[in-house]
């Protein structure tokens, strides 16, 4: 806000971005308005331009992809007037993938992700694992959590309402209205769909093959939806950031890659309530637990990425003959760290194969490869390598 004339909080419903953008517009003498009410929705979409230009200093707008027209009026404010934080947005959906806001606020405009809370920020810590990857400093590291401790932080997810209801019954009540309103309320706003029916179930199977390949034929043959409505259905899931796409990463290592993205549900919590899975099933079902401990993972990187003050960029990595890693993240010098999801507490060598190719491949371009467990030890496994208990995640 000090040296961007707009700032886009951006994220799903009910990841905090109307709390945080009145407590900043608090702060800060801005006018606040949701485009959730009617009223102001209908001043602002019956003339953005006049709303714009009647706006006497900073302002808050809630929903800003309710009103599409707002845009083009933003942006012509700005070009006339550069002065940093004159709009703070909010938007529930991803607004730059969205045909009808296609009008370009480019280098006007900082996007800022707000995601489910972490397992950080969930106990009070500022997690500090990005830099202890990249330093390889796990040693002085201390973890406290139990596997039983990693099942429960699963199903709970990082929605703040959601996680902070303890009854597993009223837990699943607030996902079960919210994937409903979601599905009902946003997606009709947003597109014009056939058989919106069809949404709900298709969200049911992504969350059962959460961690895996996107193939598309196979995910509309079991869906029962042609090619292109799958993928425009898969698109529209990711614009409500239910779910994301982890592309495959690639470097000239000589070898033929599999460059198809993985899918992964958001949260965990909302993964777990769409396959019907609580804690006492993960303990019987250690491969629901792998597929369900993966995108955990993979979630709460992206939620530290977001923040870090390094550029990062997570992918994951495999080979046609097998090879493959759950998480590559890349910093813009080319330096790779390297991490793999276990759901076991016991961990042998081969459980390092790749992480080993990998570190062979690119020498000393590889700062480090991690492979995460259920276990409570932190142990060196070689050149650069680490057996890691999972709450090393969130330490500080």
């Amino acid at each position: 806000m000090t040296d961007t004339p707009v700032v886009l909080l951006n994220g799903a419903r009910q990841t905090g971005k109307t709390t945080l953008a009145k407590s900043i517009a608090e702060a800060m003498g801005a006018e606040y308005f949701t485009l959730d009410d009617a009223a102001a929705l209908a001043l602002v979409s019956g003339d953005p331009s006049g709303f714009v230009r009647g706006l006497a200093g900073p302002v808050a707008i809630d929903e800003i992809q309710k009103a599409p027209g707002l845009f083009p009026a933003i942006k012509l404010a700005v070009d006339k007037n550069r002065q940093p934080g004159r709009f703070l947005l909010t938007g529930s959906a991803n607004v730059l993938t969205l045909p009808r806001l296609s009008e370009s606020l480019a280098g006007r405009m900082e996007i800022i992700p707000l995601y489910p809370f972490s397992a950080g920020e969930r106990d009070g810590k500022r997690e500090g694992f990005l830099g202890r990857l990249f330093g390889g400093t796990f040693a002085k590291a201390k973890t406290a959590t139990t596997s039983e401790d990693i099942r429960e932080r699963l199903v709970r997810g990082g929605y703040p309402e959601a996680s902070q209801r303890k009854d597993p019954g009223r837990r699943s009540a607030w996902f079960a209205a919210y994937v409903s309103t979601i599905l009902q309320r946003d997606v009709r706003d947003l597109m014009q769909i056939d058989a919106l029916h069809t949404l709900p179930n298709l969200l049911k199977l992504l969350a059962a093959r959460t961690s895996g390949l996107s193939n598309l034929s196979d995910l509309g043959r079991d869906a029962g939806l042609p090619h292109t409505t799958m993928a425009r259905y898969l698109a529209l899931l990711e614009t409500l950031f239910l779910v994301h796409r982890l592309p495959a990463w690639s470097r000239n290592l000589g070898k033929r890659l599999v460059k198809a993205p993985k899918i992964h549900v958001t949260d965990a919590g909302l993964c777990c309530h769409l396959i019907g899975a609580d804690a006492r099933r993960f303990a019987v079902d250690r491969p629901l637990l792998g597929r369900a401990l993966e995108s955990f993972v993979v979630g709460e990187i992206r939620k530290q990425v977001s923040w870090s003050g390094v550029r990062m960029t997570p992918y994951h990595f495999r080979t046609a003959t097998g090879s493959e890693i759950d998480i590559v993240i890349e910093k813009p010098d080319g330096s790779v760290a390297a991490i793999e999801v276990k759901a076991s507490a016991t961990v042998d060598a081969h459980d390092f194969a790749s992480l080993k190719m990998l570190r062979e491949q690119l020498g000393k371009q590889f700062r480090a490869g991690v492979v995460f467990y259920l276990g409570d030890q932190i142990i060196p496994f070689g050149d650069r390598l680490w057996l890691l208990p999972v709450p090393t995640l969130w330490q500080t």
